[in-house]
């Protein structure tokens, strides 16, 4: 999901309290969505799946988890998801990069994923935090800002914060 972020972020800490960099090339939203959880409940006539415990949402390499999530989607023949709204210690990992939220929305229609409160990025030992992480499927375009933020680092709250790892000398 982050793919490229991090990457990118370096070049991106001149920005201040937002960073932008190319991210998620190579998602095909038409993927097949596959879920699980502990309990599942349609809701027809909203037409929205409402899922709850130890929730697991797959598309492609992408993978998210949470404690709730609420599916809408249109029947016009057939099913269409058109949002996925996450909550409750999400988590979001593609290959070996992971971004950690309060909340996140999928928006199938817009093509864009929003994850808030408290957002950690990690990969490898890099680190990227922020109070939201917008990835724009359409665009490319990953962009962060401070607004909600609780960097683990304990600085000042409304910034982007990170640590990034050096190469050695050789």
């Amino acid at each position: 999901m982050c793919a490229g972020l991090l990457a990118g972020s370096v070049a991106a800490l001149g920005f201040g309290s937002l960073a932008e960099a190319q991210s998620i090339s190579g998602l095909d939203p038409n993927t097949p969505v596959t879920w699980s959880a502990d309990m599942g409940q349609l809701q027809d006539r909203q037409n929205r799946v409402v899922l709850q415990g130890d929730v697991v949402i797959e598309q492609g390499n992408l993978r998210l988890t949470a404690e709730r999530t609420t599916i809408a989607y249109t029947d016009a023949g057939e099913l269409q998801i058109q949002r996925i709204d996450a909550t409750g210690g999400v988590t979001v990992t593609r290959g070996t990069e992971r971004a950690r939220g309060d909340a996140a929305v999928y928006d199938f229609n817009r093509r864009v994923i929003v994850m808030s409160g408290g957002v950690n990025v990690n990969r490898g030992s890099d680190r990227l935090d922020a109070g939201r992480l917008t990835i724009d499927l359409g665009s490319g375009v990953t962009s962060v800002d401070g607004a909600g933020s609780r960097p683990a680092d304990g600085s000042q709250r409304g910034r982007v914060s990170g640590t990034f790892a050096v190469p050695g000398n050789n």
